[in-house]
């Protein structure tokens, strides 16, 4: 009888994965292995928010096609106060926050600097300790094709900066979705 109730169990559990749309967005990776408040790429990690220059781009990763979630909290270090909204989580403090940071699980990345500079998708991804590359995103191996304010960009992902307003899509895999819009939020 237990291996039956068992396989029950299973089958169950394999036509609730089946029925959840094919569009569900999953976590690309967590925050775990980020860089813990030393600098990087000559980005340090300040226990306030520097606003001298203070710009928003936003990051869309699919994977196959899928949308995959950006975390919330990238270059926000524990422990990190966290407020629920209508929105979702919210990160609203930590130990110290590096000049590129993610409040939110929307892809939207704010730089927030002593000192207008130009800052890259690498310098974000080196903060969050994930590879980036022609061949790999995070976790994900294969073709990475990446699209900027709608249009095809052809260099090394790592090298796309981030200045305001930009949009910037990765697809890895087969089944690239095309550029997907994305509107800011008001005030951003």
């Amino acid at each position: 009888m237990g291996g039956l109730a068992a396989l029950v169990v299973i089958a169950g559990a394999a036509l609730v994965v089946n029925l959840l749309p094919s569009n569900t967005p999953t976590l690309l990776a967590g925050t775990d292995g980020q860089a813990q408040g030393q600098p990087v790429d000559g980005i340090s990690c300040d226990t306030s928010e520097q606003v001298v220059y203070h710009i928003h781009a936003h990051l869309a990763v699919y994977t196959n096609g899928r949308p995959r979630i950006i975390p919330e909290g990238i270059g926000i270090i524990p422990p990190t106060q966290i407020v629920q909204t209508s929105a979702g989580p919210f990160v609203s403090a930590g130990k110290c926050f590096y000049w590129l940071h993610s409040h939110t699980a929307d892809g939207i990345i704010h730089v927030e600097s002593p000192s207008q500079r130009v800052y890259t998708l690498g310098n974000y991804f080196d903060i969050w300790n994930q590879p980036l590359s022609t061949t790999q995103l995070g976790p994900t191996h294969g073709q990475v094709t990446a699209f900027v304010d709608g249009q095809p960009f052809t260099g090394d992902p790592r090298s796309i900066p981030l200045n305001a307003h930009t949009l910037i899509q990765l697809d890895v895999g087969s089944a690239s979705p095309g550029p997907q819009p994305f509107t800011f939020p008001a005030g951003l």
